[in-house]
Protein backbone atom coordinates (compact mmCIF):
# COMPACT_ATOMS: atom_id res chain seq x y z
CA UNK A 1 0.00 0.00 0.00
CA UNK A 2 1.21 3.45 -0.79
CA UNK A 3 1.08 6.33 1.25
CA UNK A 4 -1.71 8.68 0.60
CA UNK A 5 -0.98 12.72 0.45
CA UNK A 6 -3.40 15.32 1.16
CA UNK A 7 -2.85 16.26 -2.65
CA UNK A 8 -6.45 16.28 -4.77
CA UNK A 9 -6.70 15.11 -7.99
CA UNK A 10 -9.64 16.28 -10.33
CA UNK A 11 -11.36 13.64 -12.26
CA UNK A 12 -13.86 14.68 -15.04
CA UNK A 13 -17.06 12.91 -14.99
CA UNK A 14 -19.87 12.58 -18.00
CA UNK A 15 -23.61 12.91 -17.97
CA UNK A 16 -24.98 9.59 -17.98
CA UNK A 17 -28.48 8.00 -17.79
CA UNK A 18 -28.41 4.84 -15.21
CA UNK A 19 -31.11 2.40 -14.04
CA UNK A 20 -34.14 1.17 -14.77
CA UNK A 21 -35.77 4.92 -15.35
CA UNK A 22 -32.96 6.49 -16.74
CA UNK A 23 -31.79 9.09 -14.15
CA UNK A 24 -29.29 11.74 -14.98
CA UNK A 25 -26.44 10.76 -13.33
CA UNK A 26 -22.24 12.30 -13.38
CA UNK A 27 -19.93 9.57 -13.50
CA UNK A 28 -16.59 8.39 -14.45
CA UNK A 29 -14.89 4.94 -14.37
CA UNK A 30 -13.63 3.54 -11.37
CA UNK A 31 -10.42 2.82 -12.97
CA UNK A 32 -9.31 6.67 -12.89
CA UNK A 33 -10.00 6.76 -9.45
CA UNK A 34 -8.32 2.88 -8.63
CA UNK A 35 -4.91 4.83 -10.53
CA UNK A 36 -5.30 7.93 -8.11
CA UNK A 37 -5.54 5.65 -5.23
CA UNK A 38 -3.00 3.02 -6.19
CA UNK A 39 -0.37 4.39 -8.04
CA UNK A 40 -0.56 8.31 -7.15
CA UNK A 41 -1.59 7.94 -3.38
CA UNK A 42 -3.98 10.87 -3.97
CA UNK A 43 -7.34 11.94 -3.02
CA UNK A 44 -9.93 11.10 -5.94
CA UNK A 45 -12.39 14.47 -6.29
CA UNK A 46 -14.77 13.84 -9.29
CA UNK A 47 -15.78 16.74 -10.73
CA UNK A 48 -19.36 17.13 -12.34
CA UNK A 49 -20.34 18.03 -15.89
CA UNK A 50 -22.82 20.45 -14.64
CA UNK A 51 -21.97 22.84 -17.87
CA UNK A 52 -21.86 26.69 -16.79
CA UNK A 53 -23.26 25.97 -13.28
CA UNK A 54 -19.67 25.08 -12.66
CA UNK A 55 -17.30 27.09 -10.27
CA UNK A 56 -13.85 26.39 -12.50
CA UNK A 57 -11.75 29.13 -10.49
CA UNK A 58 -12.85 27.40 -7.27
CA UNK A 59 -12.15 23.90 -8.70
CA UNK A 60 -8.58 25.24 -9.76
CA UNK A 61 -7.90 27.00 -6.37
CA UNK A 62 -8.19 23.52 -4.87
CA UNK A 63 -7.03 21.36 -6.92
CA UNK A 64 -3.62 19.71 -7.35
CA UNK A 65 -3.79 17.84 -10.26
CA UNK A 66 -6.33 17.13 -13.15
CA UNK A 67 -7.33 13.75 -15.00
CA UNK A 68 -9.34 14.56 -18.13
CA UNK A 69 -10.91 11.19 -18.47
CA UNK A 70 -11.79 8.75 -22.03
CA UNK A 71 -15.75 8.29 -22.63
CA UNK A 72 -18.01 7.19 -25.25
CA UNK A 73 -18.97 10.84 -25.93
CA UNK A 74 -17.62 12.84 -28.28
CA UNK A 75 -16.66 16.19 -28.09
CA UNK A 76 -19.45 18.99 -29.58
CA UNK A 77 -18.66 20.40 -32.71
CA UNK A 78 -19.39 23.85 -31.74
CA UNK A 79 -16.71 23.99 -29.81
CA UNK A 80 -13.86 23.33 -32.59
CA UNK A 81 -16.04 24.76 -35.97
CA UNK A 82 -16.68 21.36 -37.13
CA UNK A 83 -19.88 20.26 -38.93
CA UNK A 84 -22.81 19.13 -36.81
CA UNK A 85 -22.41 15.26 -35.93
CA UNK A 86 -24.21 12.40 -37.81
CA UNK A 87 -27.09 11.41 -35.55
CA UNK A 88 -26.23 7.92 -35.54
CA UNK A 89 -22.59 8.97 -34.13
CA UNK A 90 -21.54 8.51 -30.51
CA UNK A 91 -23.48 11.36 -28.46
CA UNK A 92 -22.19 14.75 -27.85
CA UNK A 93 -22.06 15.94 -24.00
CA UNK A 94 -21.68 19.86 -24.33
CA UNK A 95 -22.16 20.29 -20.49
CA UNK A 96 -19.41 18.37 -19.75
CA UNK A 97 -17.16 20.17 -22.37
CA UNK A 98 -18.23 23.47 -21.20
CA UNK A 99 -16.03 22.70 -17.35
CA UNK A 100 -13.38 20.73 -19.05
CA UNK A 101 -12.09 23.25 -21.74
CA UNK A 102 -12.57 25.99 -19.44
CA UNK A 103 -10.44 23.80 -16.61
CA UNK A 104 -8.03 22.83 -19.50
CA UNK A 105 -6.92 26.84 -20.11
CA UNK A 106 -6.88 27.50 -16.43
CA UNK A 107 -5.05 24.12 -15.56
CA UNK A 108 -2.48 25.37 -18.20
CA UNK A 109 -2.31 28.90 -17.12
CA UNK A 110 -1.70 28.21 -13.51
CA UNK A 111 0.55 25.37 -14.80
CA UNK A 112 -1.25 22.85 -12.69
CA UNK A 113 -0.70 19.04 -13.65
CA UNK A 114 -2.97 17.90 -16.44
CA UNK A 115 -3.27 14.23 -17.54
CA UNK A 116 -5.54 13.96 -20.55
CA UNK A 117 -6.71 10.23 -21.86
CA UNK A 118 -8.69 9.41 -24.97
CA UNK A 119 -11.27 11.69 -25.43
CA UNK A 120 -9.30 14.36 -22.79
CA UNK A 121 -6.68 14.77 -25.41
CA UNK A 122 -8.93 15.43 -27.68
CA UNK A 123 -10.61 18.18 -24.70
CA UNK A 124 -7.21 19.60 -24.35
CA UNK A 125 -6.38 20.27 -28.22
CA UNK A 126 -10.07 21.69 -28.94
CA UNK A 127 -9.16 24.49 -25.64
CA UNK A 128 -6.60 25.29 -26.78
CA UNK A 129 -7.20 26.31 -30.01
CA UNK A 130 -6.87 23.16 -32.13
CA UNK A 131 -9.81 21.30 -34.35
CA UNK A 132 -10.86 17.41 -34.49
CA UNK A 133 -11.26 14.46 -37.14
CA UNK A 134 -15.36 13.59 -35.99
CA UNK A 135 -14.64 9.93 -38.00
CA UNK A 136 -11.31 8.85 -38.37
CA UNK A 137 -12.11 5.68 -39.68
CA UNK A 138 -13.68 7.81 -42.72
CA UNK A 139 -10.81 9.38 -43.59
CA UNK A 140 -8.60 7.46 -46.68
CA UNK A 141 -5.79 5.34 -45.92
CA UNK A 142 -6.80 5.98 -41.88
CA UNK A 143 -7.07 2.28 -39.66
CA UNK A 144 -10.11 2.31 -38.09
CA UNK A 145 -9.90 3.00 -34.12
CA UNK A 146 -13.29 3.03 -32.94
CA UNK A 147 -14.43 0.76 -30.11
CA UNK A 148 -14.60 -2.69 -30.88
CA UNK A 149 -17.73 -3.91 -30.36
CA UNK A 150 -16.85 -7.27 -27.92
CA UNK A 151 -18.59 -7.73 -24.52
CA UNK A 152 -15.54 -9.62 -23.45
CA UNK A 153 -13.51 -6.93 -21.60
CA UNK A 154 -10.10 -7.97 -22.11
CA UNK A 155 -10.27 -8.16 -25.94
CA UNK A 156 -12.11 -4.72 -25.87
CA UNK A 157 -9.31 -2.82 -24.27
CA UNK A 158 -6.64 -5.10 -25.53
CA UNK A 159 -3.53 -3.83 -27.34
CA UNK A 160 -4.69 -2.72 -30.88
CA UNK A 161 -2.01 -1.07 -32.48
CA UNK A 162 1.38 0.20 -32.36
CA UNK A 163 2.67 4.10 -31.79
CA UNK A 164 5.97 5.21 -32.26
CA UNK A 165 7.32 8.01 -30.32
CA UNK A 166 9.17 10.91 -30.96
CA UNK A 167 13.21 9.42 -30.24
CA UNK A 168 14.43 11.26 -27.08
CA UNK A 169 11.01 12.95 -25.97
CA UNK A 170 9.39 13.93 -23.24
CA UNK A 171 6.85 10.98 -23.18
CA UNK A 172 9.21 8.49 -24.27
CA UNK A 173 11.82 9.45 -21.35
CA UNK A 174 8.11 8.81 -19.33
CA UNK A 175 7.74 5.06 -20.72
CA UNK A 176 11.33 4.44 -21.33
CA UNK A 177 10.32 3.38 -24.92
CA UNK A 178 10.01 4.55 -28.80
CA UNK A 179 7.54 2.10 -29.37
CA UNK A 180 4.21 1.08 -28.05
CA UNK A 181 1.29 -1.20 -28.75
CA UNK A 182 -1.64 0.36 -26.90
CA UNK A 183 -5.65 -0.28 -26.67
CA UNK A 184 -8.02 1.92 -29.26
CA UNK A 185 -11.48 2.99 -28.42
CA UNK A 186 -12.30 6.33 -30.27
CA UNK A 187 -13.43 7.66 -32.91
CA UNK A 188 -12.40 11.06 -33.26
CA UNK A 189 -8.73 12.48 -33.32
CA UNK A 190 -6.83 15.40 -33.81
CA UNK A 191 -7.00 17.39 -36.85
CA UNK A 192 -4.94 20.45 -36.50
CA UNK A 193 -2.94 20.71 -34.09
CA UNK A 194 -3.56 23.20 -30.70
CA UNK A 195 -0.67 26.06 -30.44
CA UNK A 196 1.83 24.98 -27.49
CA UNK A 197 1.45 21.09 -28.09
CA UNK A 198 3.92 19.22 -29.30
CA UNK A 199 3.12 15.90 -30.83
CA UNK A 200 4.76 13.13 -28.75
CA UNK A 201 3.52 9.76 -30.76
CA UNK A 202 1.36 8.26 -33.77
CA UNK A 203 0.16 5.70 -35.04
CA UNK A 204 0.57 3.69 -38.22
CA UNK A 205 -1.28 5.51 -39.86
CA UNK A 206 -0.20 8.64 -39.05
CA UNK A 207 -2.97 9.70 -36.28
CA UNK A 208 -1.47 11.81 -33.49
CA UNK A 209 -1.44 9.68 -30.14
CA UNK A 210 0.36 11.51 -27.85
CA UNK A 211 0.83 15.27 -27.16
CA UNK A 212 2.70 17.37 -24.25
CA UNK A 213 2.88 21.33 -23.62
CA UNK A 214 6.07 22.99 -24.99
CA UNK A 215 5.37 24.77 -21.41
CA UNK A 216 7.90 23.97 -18.79
CA UNK A 217 5.01 22.87 -16.66
CA UNK A 218 3.31 18.46 -17.03
CA UNK A 219 0.80 18.52 -19.55
CA UNK A 220 0.18 15.23 -21.38
CA UNK A 221 -2.16 14.14 -23.37
CA UNK A 222 -2.76 10.48 -25.13
CA UNK A 223 -5.58 8.99 -27.03
CA UNK A 224 -5.24 5.55 -25.49
CA UNK A 225 -6.59 3.88 -21.79
CA UNK A 226 -2.83 3.71 -19.44
CA UNK A 227 -5.69 3.36 -17.11
CA UNK A 228 -7.10 -0.27 -17.77
CA UNK A 229 -4.25 -1.34 -17.52
CA UNK A 230 -1.55 0.13 -15.15
CA UNK A 231 -1.79 -2.87 -12.54
CA UNK A 232 0.25 -4.79 -15.12
CA UNK A 233 1.85 -2.73 -18.49
CA UNK A 234 4.93 -1.12 -16.92
CA UNK A 235 4.56 1.79 -19.41
CA UNK A 236 1.29 2.49 -18.79
CA UNK A 237 2.08 2.76 -14.78
CA UNK A 238 4.91 4.67 -15.54
CA UNK A 239 2.38 7.73 -17.32
CA UNK A 240 0.62 7.44 -14.08
CA UNK A 241 3.49 7.85 -11.61
CA UNK A 242 4.95 10.32 -13.92
CA UNK A 243 1.74 12.19 -13.60
CA UNK A 244 1.71 11.65 -9.81
CA UNK A 245 5.68 13.16 -9.40
CA UNK A 246 4.54 16.32 -11.08
CA UNK A 247 1.47 16.32 -8.76
CA UNK A 248 4.22 16.12 -5.58
CA UNK A 249 6.54 18.25 -6.68
CA UNK A 250 4.10 21.38 -7.42
CA UNK A 251 3.76 24.08 -4.93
Amino acid sequence: MISRSSKLIGISCCRKLFGVFGMLNHAASDTYVRAVDLVIGGVPVLIPANGDRSHVDTLLDRLDGLILTGSRSNVAAVFYGGPPQPPDDAPEDPERDRVTLPLVRGAAARGLPVLAICRGLQELNVALGGTLHQRLQDLPGRIDHSTPMQPHAPVRTGKAHHVTLRSGGRLARIVESNLLSVNSLHNQGIDRLAPGLLVEARATDGTIEAVTGTGPGYLVGVQWHPEYDFEHDAASRRIFESFGAAVNKAV
